[in-house]
């Protein structure tokens, strides 16, 4: 896969992710949150379909600056395949990556071979941010979160010790 379907692109941010951080917005969500304050992302042809290089060629532009990059959306699971692509790019940076997700890490791991992409960009991503937006659990929401059902795994410790491993923040 040679292109993502990208529905925004933020240089530089704080609040998606620890550190200062570049974040890719990808366009498609299946998961149709209600108060999804990404509404317009979650359909699959909003925004521009961009070469995945050109995509880290302006991510590489905010190096030393950032400390990573954030995948969000829409449904960065729904674009797996080119994100496994650019996460290669990003990791030959030393950047860390963090991933929102509407899907739980338990579901992911559970579907990781039934859907082509998943297992390479799981392996990629270094904190993934877990669960569906709850509109009505905003009230208790941490930082970095939407809502309080979301969690913030640390990805390569709850795969070495199988079990989800909660990244204190």
């Amino acid at each position: 896969m040679r292109k993502l379907q990208i529905a925004g692109f933020l240089d530089n941010s704080l609040v998606n992710g620890s550190g200062l951080r570049s974040v890719v917005f990808v366009a498609g969500c299946r998961h149709n949150c209600k108060g999804c304050h990404n509404l317009a992302m979650q359909d699959f042809k909003y925004g521009d379909n961009v070469n995945i290089k050109d995509v880290f060629f302006r991510i590489k532009k905010n190096i030393p600056l950032i400390k990573g990059v954030t995948f969000s959306g829409g449904e960065p699971f729904e674009q797996a395949n080119g994100l496994k692509n650019l996460a290669t790019m990003i990791k030959g940076e030393k950047l860390n990556i963090w991933c929102y997700t509407g899907y739980t890490f338990e579901y992911i791991l559970k579907n990781l071979k039934a859907n082509d992409g998943w297992e390479g960009l799981l392996y990629s991503i270094d904190v993934l941010v877990d669960g569906r937006f709850d509109i009505n659990k905003m009230k208790d929401a941490i930082k970095y979160t939407g809502s309080s059902n979301q969690r913030i795994i640390d990805v390569k410790e709850s795969i070495k010790k199988n079990k989800v491993i909660i990244l204190k923040t």
